[in-house]
């Protein structure tokens, strides 16, 4: 069981990696996600997960809350993406000299600690939206559960690297 899931998650990921790679747009500027892409990579998590827990009918009155929580969270980031995104766009005509010159460090980390804080409150309400749950699963749904976060931590990883490796 524990290899069907993890085949599922591979193959989900192989998948979809292609659209967040993407360097045709679908709408709006090259190389980004159009909302139809976002909610159907969306979709596509929440439907592995959902399959992966093989939930019972008396565990699946608690996913509503878990679902409304995974797309509040990935509504939200879209949202920091495109404001980062216009952010960028409107200094492409700056040199790096003059973006040095006219950053405010100040006005930097506020704006970094209150997207954190959204972050950190997103987080909050997927975990608790779990929490109950959780605490239904079996012990088999819980190490299916805790394979997919093995999976998905280290694809979030991967990506981290290579996005390090590519501003190299």
């Amino acid at each position: 069981m524990l290899k069907k899931i993890a085949l599922g998650a591979t193959a989900l990921f192989v998948l979809t990696s292609p659209l967040a790679y993407a360097q045709t747009p679908s709408a709006g500027a090259p190389g980004r996600l159009s909302a139809a892409d976002w909610t159907a990579l969306t979709d596509l998590r929440i439907d592995l997960v959902k399959a992966a827990l093989q939930l019972t009918p008396d565990q699946m009155k608690y996913w509503p809350a878990i679902e409304n929580a995974i797309r509040n969270r990935a509504q939200d980031r879209r949202a920091r993406i495109a404001k980062l995104a216009e952010t960028v766009g409107s200094k492409v005509d700056e040199g790096p000299a003059e973006i040095l010159h006219n950053r405010d460090p100040v006005n930097f980390m506020l704006r970094r600690a209150d997207a954190l804080s959204q972050r950190a409150a997103n987080l909050k309400n997927l975990a608790n939206a779990w929490q109950p749950l959780y605490q239904t699963l079996s012990q088999e749904q819980k190490q299916r559960m805790a394979a997919l976060t093995l999976f998905v931590l280290r694809d979030v990883s991967d990506v981290i690297e290579e996005r390090r490796s590519d501003d190299d």
